[in-house]
């Protein structure tokens, strides 16, 4: 009796996880379709963003309410516990991520129907976003796969977005006296430093990969430390 619901809780875990971890997927949507508004002005398609949070919202709650209800059954091994404490975090930096999405989408409508445009502020963001995009996916194939290598390659390519945010922000500052351009550019601003937040979450996640398969929680990176150069 005790193998079957020890058999049964450890199903029940792992379809609570792949459930949570599916919230990466709706991420990865979120923010293709941001992107995509944000190269193309389309005001329509950032309201859509807006308003699919709640699905990002209600995966949050549900999976937060099912890994509770799991704990509460059945006294987790601690293999199990790591799992459930892991996917409560995880949880919210897919919930925090869905946030920058709709935090990005906000944006578009304020810079205009015709904004003053500097392509070598938006190619950035467009390559910060696409950035973005590669670590989402790979932190939930880390997660999944308990890939602590994996994980950790997360911060190479974070410090990438991390300089293309600084890149961002020195060409805000030099982008000329026109108040129109200015306050385009620093919407840009806003947009980046939403889109380096969702890369940090995705580190977040490598982080609790690496929890699960250690049993020993450490921040891959410092962030007093200087970016380096790539």
């Amino acid at each position: 009796m005790a193998e079957r619901t020890r058999a049964h809780f450890s199903e029940e875990l792992r379809r609570v996880e792949e459930q949570g971890l599916g919230g990466l997927d709706l991420v990865v949507t979120q923010l293709d379709r941001v992107m995509e508004a944000l190269e193309h002005q389309d005001v329509e398609l950032a309201a859509m963003v807006i308003g699919n949070d709640d699905l990002i919202d209600g995966r949050y709650l549900e999976v937060h309410q099912g890994l509770l209800s799991l704990f509460a059954l059945q006294a987790p091994v601690a293999g199990d516990l790591r799992i459930v404490a892991a996917m409560l975090h995880v949880m919210k930096n897919i919930e925090r991520m869905g946030d920058q999405c709709v935090n990005i989408a906000k944006t578009i409508p304020l810079t205009g129907h015709e904004p003053p445009v500097r392509e070598e502020v938006l190619e950035r963001i467009l390559r910060m976003g696409r950035a973005a995009r590669t670590e989402v996916t790979q932190a939930k194939t880390a997660f999944a796969t308990r890939d602590v290598a994996l994980a950790e390659d997360l911060v190479r390519q974070d410090q990438c977005i991390n300089l293309l945010n600084r890149e961002i922000f020195q060409l805000a500052i030099d982008v000329g006296t026109d108040p129109d351009t200015r306050e385009w550019a620093m919407h840009m601003v806003m947009v980046s430093r939403a889109i380096e937040r969702i890369g940090d979450n995705a580190v977040d996640v490598g982080e609790q990969t690496a929890f699960v398969v250690t049993g020993l929680f450490r921040e891959f990176s410092d962030s007093s430390h200087p970016v380096p150069r790539i």
